[in-house]
């Protein structure tokens, strides 16, 4: 609950900022709390719980307000080097927190830098825009260059398994899973409301009107909103499964009505700029008439069982664990094959079929998430079967000397072989070639994002002191 409360509010905070450069400062009041209880919002708050894509959609107004500001949107003023790097934060900042959300940023971003580099004939645009990308992909390369490459080590296609295929979540879609099609219709209908808004909202704010006294500098600004928030808004509805398939990793998005998330922030935009028009409060009113229905429904209709999280945790505590996710098992195995309770450390016979001690002596000296250290006193030739699966960072030695670590037939599951006599085991995940590479770049990145900061610093306090003078 604290963390809904800080998330909401530098939600709302964060749209000020957002939309204090685009509209009057109490239309952006009204806006900020607009996005702060919009559909989306309530859904994730009291229907699916995901708390990572909450905080991203958070950091979303930042992210449009620094991208509006490199793109040549917002003033005369043409953007300094350090843009790139205000850009590059909050980009990474919303890969960091949720990866389908920093999937919609990075499409919705592009979007915006190639419709106003081709708007302003700019070629400068575009070479900025792609560099503010390339240096917030640098900053996240720590997590998203081991993401990429140990995809190979898993199960990473059941996360696109019958159920959260893009083409069985586009709005209202049935499938034979009643749980299903009813969620997918409450989230389509949260979605289906933001869409009535930014298109109503769109109209009465006549932002996109060719009018004299707009500068045209104005017109390419909402023009280039209008733009991502009407592609979000199509990208939800069926006729587009084209575009899921074959956009790069678009489809891992899963759910096409997670582009609810760009199109609240854009329908907050026009939403501002329609409440600067007399009785404009109206809208807010309006917005709110929706908002606490809607909440109260999804309160209503949410499915959570009580004991879930005490079960959970109790999992935990006892060390017996819980299932995981089929996307992240290593490739040969399936996490409903594991036994539901099985000891830390076991002897198997050599043919694999039964558990048995024979005399071996086995002394767990050191067990954490990422070391085991194992003492073994083995009479004869013996299998110990460790509860791990056999990830490929697994770097295993037996008395000093590195092994490759065996399996049970039915399940990827770790299996040492030792020899008569005393044995010292120790496994370690070890930092990977990918995971080095990904720090290395990510340190650059940084090392570029502080120069252009510092750079800029230097450049005002230059300007500071020429304007005293």
């Amino acid at each position: 609950m604290v963390f809904i409360l800080f998330t909401q509010t530098f939600a709302g905070l964060f749209a000020f900022f957002l939309l204090r450069r685009l509209a009057s400062e109490r239309a952006a009041i009204l806006g900020a709390l607009c996005y702060a209880v919009n559909p989306n919002a309530l859904l994730m708050t009291y229907i699916r719980s995901d708390f990572a894509e909450q905080l991203a959609c958070a950091l979303f107004p930042l992210l449009f307000l620094a991208a509006l500001n490199l793109a040549e949107l917002l003033d005369d003023s043409a953007p300094r080097h350090s843009s790139i790097a205000r850009f590059a934060l909050p980009f990474a900042g919303v890969w960091l927190s949720n990866a389908p959300a920093g999937v919609l940023g990075s499409y919705s971003m592009a979007l915006l830098f190639a419709w106003a580099a081709l708007t302003q004939r700019s070629w400068r645009i575009a070479l900025r825009g792609s560099a503010g990308l390339a240096l917030g992909f640098g900053l996240t390369s720590f997590y998203l260059l081991p993401a990429a490459y140990e995809q190979r080590w898993v199960n990473i296609g059941q996360a696109l398994s019958s159920g959260l295929l893009p083409s069985q979540n586009s709005l209202f879609t049935r499938i034979d899973d009643p749980e299903h099609t009813w969620f997918n219709w409450i989230a389509s209908l949260c979605a289906l409301l933001l869409i009535l808004l930014f298109a109503t909202t769109t109209l009465a704010s006549r932002r996109l009107a060719a009018f004299g006294d707009l500068a045209d500098r104005c017109r390419r600004l909402w023009s280039a909103l209008f733009v991502v928030g009407a592609a979000a808004c199509l990208l939800m509805l069926r006729f587009t499964n084209l575009f899921w398939n074959y956009l790069p990793k678009l489809r891992f998005v899963q759910f096409p009505w997670r582009w609810m998330s760009i199109v609240a922030l854009v329908c907050a935009c026009f939403l501002a700029a329609a409440m600067e028009k007399r009785r404009g409060w109206l809208w807010f009113v309006l917005v709110l008439a929706l908002s606490v229905p809607l909440g109260h429904f999804l309160v209503t209709n949410g499915w959570w069982d009580t004991d879930e999280m005490p079960t959970q945790a109790a999992a935990i505590t006892t060390g017996n664990g819980f299932d995981g996710t089929d996307e992240y098992d290593p490739v040969g195995d399936d996490h409903l094959d594991l036994p539901p309770s099985s000891p830390p450390v076991r002897v198997v016979c050599a043919n694999k079929e039964e558990s048995c001690a024979s005399g071996t002596a086995i002394h767990v000296v050191k067990w954490t998430t990422e070391e085991k250290e194992l003492r073994v006193i083995a009479q004869t030739h013996s299998l110990i079967d460790l509860r791990l699966l056999n990830y490929p960072a697994w770097r295993v030695e037996v008395n000093g000397k590195r092994i490759r670590p065996e399996r049970l037939d039915d399940i990827n599951q770790m299996v040492i072989p030792v020899e008569p006599g005393h044995s010292e085991i120790r496994v370690r995940f070890a930092r990977t070639l990918d995971r080095t590479a990904g720090i290395i770049l990510s340190v650059l990145s940084a090392l570029v994002a502080l120069l252009l900061l510092w750079r800029a610093s230097r450049a005002f306090v230059y300007d500071s002191n020429s304007r005293a003078r």
